[in-house]
């Protein structure tokens, strides 16, 4: 695992010395060659350069790394693109995001209880008051249990140190097709992967190399009572 530190934008979308103009001058083009041998050592041994280069933004992409299309930038753990907040969800700021469905969770809860609460009240109202009274609770009903899926998800991920489109396309991303379907191959165990995903925002990033197939294959075995005794899963 490499330790680079890249300017970077609040969700983690990377500037590569080969997007600036200086690239023709020597200075540049020996950040670039290092940058690329650092790429290279990331990536299991035989892999083309052709995998892991932005078509789009001609930018050496470290593992985990995606080009977004509707922020035309390559972001760097790349979870999705939230059509509702306007940017893509990626290292520096997936932690936010979790907050931000676990505020919307509450806040929908609340308002379900407060809503129930109401119609059991002992007003005089209108009929069609308490019915659209019941229309809106149960659209904030299923409202609130799309949010509690989406809460347990993104939990989940973060657990394991995933990120949704790794678990979508795990079997259309190159570096993770020989890995065995119970594996996490970045996971680092539960409180590593916790202060990561909470700790991510600081200046740099740690870019996470491919582990070996080897070692993958050494932590699909089941858990033995040792495992468990020396917290092998934390």
């Amino acid at each position: 695992m490499i330790k680079k530190r890249q300017s970077s934008s609040k969700h983690g979308s990377l500037k590569s010395p080969m997007n600036r103009p200086q690239l023709e001058k020597p200075s540049a083009m020996s950040s670039s060659s290092s940058w690329l041998h650092q790429i290279v050592d990331l990536y299991p041994p035989g892999s083309s350069n052709r995998d892991w280069t932005c078509a789009y933004c001609k930018v050496f992409q470290p593992p985990r790394t995606r080009h977004c299309h509707d922020c035309d930038k390559c972001v760097l753990q790349f979870d999705h693109h939230c059509v509702w907040l306007g940017t893509c969800i990626g290292k520096k700021n997936h932690c936010r995001f979790w907050w931000y469905i676990f505020e919307e969770t509450i806040l929908s809860t609340w308002t379900v209880a407060l809503y129930i609460e109401s119609l059991y009240l002992d007003i005089d109202k209108a009929w069609w008051k308490d019915f659209i009274g019941v229309i809106l609770l149960a659209i904030l009903i299923f409202i609130l249990i799309f949010l509690l899926l989406l809460l347990m998800f993104h939990t989940y991920i973060a657990l394991t140190n995933q990120t949704t489109y790794e678990v979508a396309r795990r079997k259309r991303i190159f570096y993770l097709r020989g890995a065995p379907d119970k594996v996490h191959p970045f996971s680092k165990g539960i409180c590593r992967n916790i202060y990561d995903f909470c700790f991510s925002r600081e200046s740099g990033f740690v870019l996470e190399a491919v582990p070996p197939l080897e070692e993958l294959e050494a932590r699909a075995a089941p858990y033995t009572c040792r495992d468990i005794f020396c917290c092998r899963c934390c």
